[in-house]
C-alpha cells in the first residue's frame, strides 16, 4: 500500500556505522534510566529514615558519603548494608555511562557533519551525533520545516468554524532526538536568563508574549530547521543578529 503513495518519504537503511552509535545512545538512555532509578531509590529509603537532602548532585554526594560512613549511627547497620548494595549500583552505572559518552564523543571529533552540527546553540555533542545516526539524507525532506515536522516539532492543526486552530505539537517521528534538541533549548534559554548568553532578537520577542516552554519548542524547531540548513548546503553555524 505504501509504494502507491507519492508523498510518503521512505527512510534509507541506516549504515553499519549508523547502527552502532545509536546502539551506544539507546544503551546509554537505558543506563541514566537505571540510574535515576537507583537514585530515587537511595533517596526513599533514606527518607524513610528521615534522612533528606537538597535535590541535585550535591545533595546526593552527601547522601552517598553518609552511607558509607560506617562510624554514623544515623543508618542501622541492616539498612546500611542493603543501601551500601544500591551506592556500589549506582557508582557502576554511572562510569558506565561514562564510558559511553566517552566513546560517543570520540566518533563526534571523527565527523565532520556531527563536528558542524555542534555549532548551532543548544546542540552538543551527544545530540550532534544522534541526528547524524538518525537522519540518514537531508534530501529526503524538501524544506527544515519538513525535518521539524517530523520530528514531531510542530504544531497540530485544528479546523473549526472555517478558522485553523493551531493545538500542541504534534510529537510525531523520532522522540529521543526530540527531546534532546528540547533540552537543548531550554539550556539556551536558561543561559540567557541568567545573562550568560545574549537572547536573539527573534528569542527575545517570543518570550516577552509566549510562555517560557512554548518558546523552548519553538526554538527547538528552529533548530531542527537549522539542521536540515547545514546538511543540504555543507555550511557551519554562523551567529546572526537577529
Amino acid at each position: 500500500e505504501a509504494v502507491t503513495r507519492p508523498t510518503m518519504r521512505f527512510v534509507p537503511t541506516k549504515s553499519e556505522e549508523q547502527q552502532s552509535v545509536l546502539m551506544l545512545h539507546r544503551v546509554r538512555e537505558l543506563l541514566i534510566r537505571q540510574r535515576t532509578m537507583l537514585v530515587n531509590a537511595l533517596r526513599g529509603h533514606l527518607a524513610e529514615l528521615g534522612i533528606i537532602t537538597r535535590q541535585g548532585a550535591t545533595g546526593l554526594s552527601m547522601l552517598v558519603a553518609l552511607v558509607e560512613d560506617e562510624g554514623h549511627d544515623l543508618i542501622p547497620p541492616l539498612a546500611r548494608s542493603a543501601l551500601f548494595l544500591l551506592v556500589q549500583q549506582l557508582r557502576e552505572v554511572h562510569e558506565k555511562v561514562g564510558e559511553l559518552d566517552r566513546q560517543i564523543h570520540i566518533w563526534h571529533r571523527s565527523h565532520e557533519l556531527s563536528r558542524r552540527f555542534e555549532t548551532i546553540p543548544g546542540i552538543g555533542p551527544i545530540t550532534a551525533s544522534a541526528i547524524v545516526a538518525t537522519v540518514t539524507d537531508a534530501s529526503l525532506f524538501k524544506s527544515g520545516r519538513q525535518l521539524a515536522a517530523w520530528l514531531g516539532l510542530v504544531p497540530r492543526q485544528n479546523s473549526s468554524g472555517g478558522k485553523d486552530r493551531l493545538g500542541r505539537i504534534s510529537k510525531q517521528g523520532d522522540p529521543y532526538i526530540r527531546r534532546l534538541l528540547v533540552v537543548g533549548a531550554h539550556a539556551v534559554l536558561r543561559f540567557c536568563r541568567k545573562g550568560k548568553a545574549a537572547p536573539t532578537r527573534w528569542a527575545a520577542e517570543l518570550l516577552a508574549k509566549k510562555p517560557y516552554n512554548v518558546v523552548a519548542v519553538a526554538l527547538a524547531n528552529k533548530m531542527a530547521r537549522i539542521v536540515w540548513a547545514l546538511m543540504t548546503t555543507g555550511k557551519r553555524f554562523a551567529d546572526s543578529p537577529a
